[in-house]
């Protein structure tokens, strides 16, 4: 007995070991994005933009390439992420879509780029370097074009294309001549949309059909276990609940088998959407997923990036974790399950009390820890000393701080790329609100940081939290998320009651899901699938006990179960529910 509890001992002595050495992001993920070089997309105020997002793992680094960026970012370790400036165009090139939607290849020992096009204008570029930024035209002016398209080679050698990005045309996949680029052959229908069958499908963001048809794009494929998986998005990306769908087949250009649930969904919380992307393997062979996070709050088209754990399970079906996936999570290292990537370090602060220095407008304070992107608090100024202060509410612990800045009378002159801008602020702590002891200086910061993310060395304990400007690279002093990680020292929250889902037979796509309030809680998790064992999407639900869902597969039998959160971690899940 005494060699277990030495053993279990050990064990639990290395993992903690694994994870201290560990480092850890969090969703949006903190790169550089550039603002929208498009005028009449900003006419509500200038402001970063990006979506449609490929990561490729190429000679054992990762490479990051998304809209518009006027450039691409790399990374050795899936956290610190180098831009390289480079504009994807021939000087004939005359349009603000510069690199929209791209397609990222590995052909051989060679990575291939292309962007979106209606025409036979735009150019297949090619690079044995892209650390270097060494690039040349691989096929000068790709003649059969493609809106949204995406790259896939298979084992043996050969070489495939997919585009489309339609509420009324399939997406299409065709193979390509791997040293000429042209066709073989015409392109093929690969899928439509099927929102009679697939409630997620329907375009909305409740997805009531009242507007549009839903649209279908972003296509992109991987192979595992000798079966290949045609990943797509959908029904719009102003939606929260803007997603990936999967099909599965036996060869590259089908026959296709939807699964019936998104691939890839991040309804509620504070990044929201998680639809148009790609995935791909880590150096310890693990899946992720990235794709779009949706904004929208001054352009449709406003977005950001997000990363989540993915893979394939012993029934082959692929799955993605967007469960609490804008808190923090570890990156995982040899040894570590990628099923378990989250932190366990939960929200601080939501709607907890706020004070600051000033406010512009209706940008109020609270708008900064409400668990919405969308909305933001802005000071009056971009001056340094504005700040701003969060209560946690009693003595906590603090393991990590998210800052999330938000674009508020930017320069006029920023469109596009922006490049040697920077964030310089100071975060402060204090046990008591008055006497305060700095946590974080970066006022020699030189780094453009929109959602800034801060792991702390070692966690404190505190109650209060200050951000302070020092110099913002634009604009008002403003913040659409000061969001605070750890635990609160209380009690979790107990398990939900008279938890139900009411589907109805008008709409069996439809249920709504409801539960008896738990006091301590202040969100919700309600996780479904249509077997018991692979309850894969979730719902996150805060300051409420319903909700109305219309995204079931109308021939399916679902289940579901739900677990209450607060600052102190999550309940025991409910029973299982079947609802046929």
């Amino acid at each position: 007995m005494k060699k277990y509890f030495l053993l279990a001992y050990a064990m639990l002595a290395l993992v903690s070991a694994l994870q201290a050495q560990q480092k850890t992001y969090c969703n949006p993920i903190n790169v550089d994005y550039g603002y929208t070089p498009i005028p009449n997309f900003s006419e509500w105020g200038r402001h970063r933009a990006t979506a449609d997002p490929v990561v490729v793992n190429y000679k054992g680094e990762y490479y990051m390439f998304s809209t518009n960026q006027w450039g691409y970012w790399h990374s050795p370790d899936m956290l610190n992420w180098t831009f390289h400036a480079r504009k994807f165009l021939r000087p004939h090139n005359k349009v603000y879509d510069e690199l929209c939607a791209p397609a990222v290849g590995i052909v051989g020992d060679t990575m291939i780029v292309f962007g979106s096009t209606y025409t036979s204008e735009f150019t297949i570029w090619m690079s044995t370097n892209p650390k270097a930024n060494e690039w040349t035209a691989l096929v000068d002016n790709f003649e059969i074009g493609g809106w949204d398209p995406a790259f896939f080679t298979d084992d043996d050698g050969k070489f495939y294309m997919y585009n489309g990005s339609s509420n009324r045309y399939p997406l299409y996949g065709i193979e390509l001549d791997r040293k000429t680029m042209k066709p073989k052959g015409t392109r093929k229908e690969m899928y439509l949309l099927e929102s009679w069958r697939y409630g997620w499908q329907r375009f909305g963001e409740y997805m009531d059909d009242s507007f549009l048809d839903g649209f279908i794009e972003g296509a992109t494929v991987n192979k595992n276990n000798g079966k290949y998986y045609l990943q797509y998005g959908a029904p719009g990306t102003e939606m929260s609940g803007y997603a990936d769908g999967v099909l599965v087949g036996k060869t590259p250009l089908g026959p296709w088998e939807a699964q019936p649930d998104p691939l890839s969904m991040k309804l509620g919380g504070f990044a929201r959407g998680a639809g148009h992307g790609a995935s791909f393997q880590d150096n310890q062979k693990n899946w992720w997923h990235v794709s779009t996070i949706q904004l929208s709050s001054k352009n449709n088209f406003e977005r950001r990036i997000g990363i989540w754990p993915a893979g394939f399970d012993k029934d082959d079906v692929m799955w993605c974790n967007t469960v609490f996936g804008d808190y923090p999570h570890y990156i995982p290292s040899a040894g570590l399950d990628i099923k378990k990537t989250f932190t366990g370090w939960m929200l601080l602060n939501y709607n907890k009390p706020v004070e600051v220095s000033s406010t512009l407008g209706g940008y109020l304070p609270n708008n900064a820890v409400d668990e919405s992107m969308k909305t933001y608090w802005s000071a009056e100024t971009g001056k340094a000393g504005e700040w701003i202060k969060t209560d946690l509410g009693n003595l906590s612990t603090v393991n990590a701080i998210q800052i999330n800045y938000a674009d508020q009378d930017a320069d006029s002159s920023f469109l596009g790329k922006q490049v040697n801008i920077k964030h310089q602020y100071k975060l402060w702590s204090s046990l008591d609100g008055k006497k305060w002891t700095i946590l974080v200086d970066k006022s020699n910061n030189q780094t453009d940081v929109p959602h800034e993310y801060v792991e702390l060395s070692q966690p404190i304990q505190t109650r209060y939290i200050k951000l302070e400007n020092v110099a913002m690279p634009t604009g008002k002093f403003a913040i659409s998320g000061l969001r605070v990680f750890g635990n609160g020292n209380g009690l979790k929250p107990d398990a939900v009651k008279d938890f139900m889902v009411l589907r109805t037979e008008k709409d069996k796509r439809s249920a709504w899901i409801r539960w008896r309030p738990e006091n301590k809680a202040y969100a919700y998790n309600i996780y479904y699938g249509t077997a018991p064992d692979k309850l894969y999407n979730c719902i996150m639900v805060h300051n409420a006990n319903e909700y109305w869902f219309r995204g079931m597969d109308k021939l399916s039998t679902y289940y579901y179960t739900i677990e209450a959160i607060n600052e102190n971690g999550v309940s025991e899940k409910t029973k299982v529910l079947e609802v046929k």
